[in-house]
């Protein structure tokens, strides 16, 4: 993963990042997995298929692998969720634990 730019996507409005919350009930307050997109047209292609009506809140954000370890510690994400399909959604989660920066 290292030397490699991954594309987030962002709330205008309060900051947050776009995230997974896996295996968790709806009311659960805790941080889930951050997506991430190989590709900035793989971000908005995700927005404007399962978020049309509200992807004008949205921007994409590209980071490099090191900038993403601080974030995910800074936030407490428990790992990411990698969008291998934009359109299905097809996901692969990895936790912080096995990534390797």
């Amino acid at each position: 993963m290292s030397n490699q730019i991954h594309h987030l996507i962002r709330s205008k409005i309060d900051g947050k990042y776009l995230t997974a919350r896996v295996g968790v009930e709806q009311n659960d307050t805790e941080t889930g997995y951050l997506l991430t997109f190989k590709e900035d047209f793989d971000a908005l292609s995700y927005l404007n298929n399962h978020g049309a009506d509200v992807a004008n809140r949205f921007g994409v954000e590209s980071i490099s692998s090191i900038q993403l370890k601080s974030l995910l510690q800074r936030w407490g994400f428990k790992g990411i969720g990698l969008v291998q399909d934009p359109l299905l959604p097809r996901i692969e989660f990895f936790s912080t634990s096995k990534l390797s920066y």
